[in-house]
């Protein structure tokens, strides 16, 4: 624990892992942007495909900051340690679907079945089942299209860097998350919806695109944020230590 480099790969790692696994279960809500923020619907027209406003999953709320957080650990410990979080990350996302689908699998006590609200009652068992049992598609869509994202991602961003060095920043971090988010937000409905659920091609194409636009917006939006976050760990590492761990992050 004296070590601070290490401190400091626990301290972003955990930050990582928990919002990835929070993003995914947290997403079976879907949430009107728009109404949100007092907005009316935009009710765009894609492909030729109306009214599509921007109506997302809860989890995106989650994702800018696992963007932050792989850019950065990007930055200090590099391909191998982004990679070895990503891993991570997805075997317990599933290790937490399997506890989930269990647990819905445990009879219910009898007490608990029903409870009354100020809204009538509710079937506590079929709500849990309900909002925990995503489908097995949906499942597979969201860890593929998490693992592909964040190898592209760290391909993308060393790429940049080998031009950059240790300057501009915002390039290599924003640059690599927008093309990562890009094939993510495809491939997550690709699977999901076209396999899993037969949805048309078109209409999956369209909703991707909605989805990135919000994703290209917040992309931009969080990068002072990487800023931020880098100087205080640059203050935290020391100047020697910082240099270092950037220039060996290079190599790996």
């Amino acid at each position: 624990m004296k070590d601070k480099s290490s401190i400091l790969f626990y301290l972003l790692g955990s930050f990582f892992i928990a919002n990835a696994i929070l993003a995914e279960f947290i997403g079976v809500k879907i949430f009107s942007l728009e109404s949100t923020f007092g907005f009316k619907p935009l009710n765009l027209t894609i492909l030729g495909i109306e009214n599509l406003s921007f109506n997302l999953t809860a989890g995106v709320v989650l994702w800018p900051i696992v963007f932050v957080m792989t850019d950065i650990i990007n930055e200090y410990f590099g391909r191998k340690g982004v990679k070895f979080l990503s891993f991570t990350a997805a075997i317990l996302i599933a290790y937490a679907f399997l506890m989930v689908f269990f647990a819905m699998n445990l009879s219910p006590a009898s007490f608990w079945v029903e409870r009354v609200t100020p809204f009538g009652k509710v079937n506590m068992h079929l709500a849990f089942n309900t909002i925990f049992g995503q489908g097995l598609w949906i499942i597979i869509g969201s860890l593929t299209a998490f693992l592909v994202g964040q190898l592209v991602d760290v391909t993308v961003f060393h790429y940049f860097k080998a031009f950059t060095g240790s300057s501009k920043i915002w390039l290599r971090a924003t640059g690599s998350t927008l093309v990562s988010q890009l094939v993510d937000s495809f491939v997550v409905l690709f699977i999901a919806f076209y396999i899993g659920a037969g949805w048309d091609l078109k209409l999956v194409l369209v909703i991707g695109i909605v989805n990135y636009i919000y994703k290209f917006i917040i992309a931009i939006i969080v990068t002072p944020a990487l800023y931020i976050l880098h100087s205080i760990i640059d203050k935290y590492l020391g100047k020697e230590l910082s240099e270092q761990l950037q220039s060996e992050a290079m190599n790996k």
